[in-house]
């Protein structure tokens, strides 16, 4: 079955820096648009990035500038660099895979927390 595995979250200081990987098995990864997702206590789950199989990247408008995703179709991972972090950057991430209308996968989540 496909399972999405995150891994690198933590706690961070305002203004550092983490990396978040994502390793996928049981799918044909370069089929899937992959994608980071967050939710912060009480607030709905948001897009973070997506990469699709031709790599074309969307990002959140609060993110453009602090945080690059890229994938890796040979190892089957994506992963999320995330710099210059703030505490409005706290919550879990998910990883997503995901074809349109027909598959949408995530992981179990990994918690972030930026705080000083």
């Amino acid at each position: 079955q496909v399972q999405l595995v995150e891994s690198g979250g933590g706690l961070v200081q305002p203004g550092g820096s983490l990396r978040l990987s994502c390793a996928a098995s049981g799918m044909i990864f370069s089929n899937y648009v992959m994608g980071w997702y967050r939710q912060a206590p009480g607030k709905q789950r948001e897009l973070v990035a997506t990469v699709t199989s031709g790599f074309s990247i969307t990002s959140h408008d609060s993110v453009k500038g602090r945080f690059t995703i890229s994938r890796d179709n040979a190892k089957k991972m994506v992963v999320l660099q995330m710099n210059s972090l703030k505490p409005e950057d706290t919550a879990v991430y998910y990883c997503n895979a995901k074809i349109q209308g027909l598959y949408d996968y995530w992981g179990q989540g990994t918690q972030v927390t930026v705080s000083s």
